[in-house]
């Protein structure tokens, strides 16, 4: 986890002022999402980064909880909570092999834009089914560059040795269904706005 901290450490503040790249997909997620919401969700929320995604969330369950790698990173999403007077999300430097959150305890995990970023995807995605209640969701957008950029695995290597890039699997969007079904979710919704871009799925846990 040391690299990865001190990647995102060192993009934080340049990170936290980015606008989101396409707003109108990011709507929909969001909105999809809530679909889902229920108002005594206790959520788990795996890369929250600058925690906009969960502040945005918070209003519509009972809390979240929301881990990064960084440091930096989490120190912002604190001052926006501060400053919005959002009492129900809590933050955490955690990635998800280090919680100690009891099986069948959640009611849904948000992995949005870290599985592609994780060494053990499949390993993950495991927890997360263990961590959810029977029915419970777990939602993830996912940059599935091996569809249509398989070519970057060559010079990824090269890249996080220089500093340019974080740790990236290259992955395909089947690879990454596979995952969820392997560990025993289903499918519940799955959209892609175009060719390319980060594949959005909601999976649920059997009841």
């Amino acid at each position: 986890m040391a690299q990865a901290t001190q990647f995102w450490d060192k993009i934080a503040e340049k990170y936290a002022k980015q606008p989101i790249a396409d707003e109108v997909a990011y709507q929909k997620k969001l909105a999809v999402t809530r679909d889902y919401f229920r108002p005594d969700m206790e959520v788990l929320e795996i890369g929250c980064g600058t925690g906009s995604t969960a502040i945005l969330h918070a209003p519509y369950v009972k809390h979240i909880h929301a881990i990064d790698f960084s440091a930096s990173m989490l120190a912002i999403a604190k001052s926006k909570t501060e400053a919005e007077k959002i009492h129900n999300v809590t933050f955490e430097q955690a990635a998800i092999e280090d919680l100690n959150v009891p099986d069948q305890s959640l009611d849904m995990v948000l992995g949005l834009s870290i599985l592609h970023l994780l060494r053990d995807r499949s390993a993950a995605i495991v927890r997360v089914y263990q961590m959810l209640k029977p029915g419970g969701i777990f939602v993830t957008s996912t940059v599935c560059m091996g569809d249509t950029m398989s070519w970057f695995k060559l010079i990824a290597p090269i890249g996080r040795f220089l500093g340019f890039f974080p740790f990236v699997v290259v992955l395909t969007t089947q690879e990454l269904e596979d995952s969820l079904i392997n560990a025993g979710f289903e499918l519940d919704y799955q959209w892609q706005p175009s060719r390319g871009k980060a594949v959005f799925i909601v999976a649920k846990k059997p009841a």
